[in-house]
């Protein structure tokens, strides 16, 4: 994803940013933070949803809706394990996972009608059709975490309620403003990650001695009745607002200590896995533990230098030699996965959360079902036809699989769910209404959902 600038009028973003960071002596949270106003009340709710964003679009074939009995350039080469739920198989490389199945759903009848990365995120995060494609333009509609934080932007939280662990293609707040967009933990698929040595949340540590932050104060205050001559649009007023919040966040502990993973026992860190994805799921639980409302970790490379030993670490899996064998790759990437998701879902009902937090684990779409091996290196394209999904958590019923796909696992042949339907059973858990409309950028009343139904199944 790319940063794009909301901010009108004579002074840009950036002039703003640079004039607040010299006031507060290098403190920039005013802007990165986006923190909701502070005079609402609690929300009903307090509910939380990590998602688990699987890049790139992973094979349901080599997941969670295997078919041994499809003819060999369909079924792969993994074969499906049986689980604690009858009649719940998974892949081989998921075990854990297996061992765990009464505490999650599979989903895998899914269509998500779309077969390119940009547009296909776009429309599953936020619910509609988006006219641009990822490299035209800042996105169009919100997506879900941008919804989440305007529902909770009278909330005072101490924390953001959009944190977002990497860009994909660009933030998707649009016409809600860059106060609801993500909250970035990462610079890039480079890292540093979570659990890395030189990790590090931007502009969270404080520079400044707590007793000189009054003087700050004063001096920032100068310069904005400075420069309040020169806008008139209320954006330096939001900015005043933000930089208030920012002083209150770094002055206490409640931000600092939910990123801190240190305060953790070492023995849970090896359980969730020493790798960016287990201590980024790690980081997750804590987030929404302390606070934050959505959570969305792109998992991408998983270890740190990008590529599971020149394996493409991604979960775009084509048939390119320069992507390598994908049955190879997943051998590598799959038990990866299979611990992230297996111990965050353990510590999440260990501790009595599973209530109040809600865990997804999905990608755009799904795979082509027949392998394509035109270039001698097997792999599967793009697919839009169906698609797995996990849930858990989140007061949903678990330990059951909701449709299912034909044989070649192509098209659902029972329960056909669309995206939305998933994106109302999330909003239903939150308490956010779908049906509310939010003004887009011309003023025109928007409901957050277009259509969809919370999935029944689930409820």
């Amino acid at each position: 994803m790319r940063e794009h600038s909301s901010c009108s009028g004579p002074m840009n973003r950036r002039d703003v940013l640079r004039a607040g960071s010299f006031g507060l002596g290098g403190l920039s949270l005013s802007d990165l933070f986006r923190l909701r106003a502070a005079s609402g009340a609690e929300s009903a709710s307090g509910n939380s949803v990590i998602l688990l964003w699987l890049s790139g679009g992973p094979s349901q074939l080599e997941t969670y809706d295997l078919k041994p009995e499809a003819p060999q350039e369909y079924r792969g080469e993994f074969r499906p394990i049986s689980s604690t739920v009858p009649g719940l198989d998974l892949c081989e490389y998921f075990p854990l996972q297996a061992a765990l199945a009464e505490k999650f759903s599979l989903i895998r009848s899914i269509q998500p009608n779309y077969q390119d990365h940009g547009p296909g995120t776009w429309r599953f995060l936020s619910g509609r059709k988006q006219p641009v494609k990822a490299s035209d333009g800042p996105a169009v509609f919100p997506e879900i975490g941008s919804i989440v934080s305007w529902a909770r932007r009278n909330e005072r939280r101490g924390l953001p309620q959009f944190i977002c662990q990497d860009r994909i293609f660009r933030e998707g707040h649009a016409y809600l403003g860059m106060d609801h967009a993500p909250f970035l933990l990462s610079g890039g698929v480079r890292g540093p990650y979570p659990g890395d040595a030189d990790f590090k949340v931007e502009n969270l540590s404080l520079r400044t001695p707590p007793d000189r932050l009054g003087n700050r104060r004063a001096l920032l205050q100068s310069l904005d009745r400075l420069r309040g001559d020169l806008d008139a649009t209320g954006a330096m007023q939001a900015m005043d607002r933000f930089n208030q919040q920012a002083v209150d966040l770094l002055t206490g502990d409640r931000a600092r200590d939910a990123f801190d993973l240190d305060q953790e026992s070492d023995r849970l860190r090896d359980r969730y896995g020493r790798h960016h994805w287990g201590q980024a799921a790690l980081l997750a639980r804590r987030l929404a533990e302390a606070g934050c409302g959505f959570i969305q970790l792109n998992l991408l490379s998983a270890f740190k230098g990008g590529r599971f030993n020149n394996l493409a670490d991604n979960w775009d899996d084509h048939s390119q030699p320069a992507r390598g064998n994908m049955f190879h790759a997943l051998r590598r990437r799959l038990p990866v996965l299979d611990r992230t998701v297996t111990a965050l879902i353990e510590d999440i009902y260990q501790r009595g959360l599973d209530e109040k937090i809600m865990v997804v684990v999905t990608g755009e779409f799904g795979r082509t079902p027949r392998i394509s091996n035109t270039t001698g290196m097997p792999g599967r394209e793009h697919w839009g036809g169906s698609m797995s999904v996990l849930v858990s958590g989140g007061r949903l019923r678990t330990g059951q699989v909701v449709g299912s796909t034909n044989a070649r696992a192509e098209v659902p042949q029972s329960r056909p769910l669309d995206p939305n339907d998933l994106l109302a059973t999330i909003y239903r858990f939150l308490g956010i209404n779908p049906e509310e409309a939010i003004p887009d950028g011309r003023g025109r009343p928007m409901p957050i959902l277009p259509y969809g139904e919370p999935i029944g199944e689930l409820i």
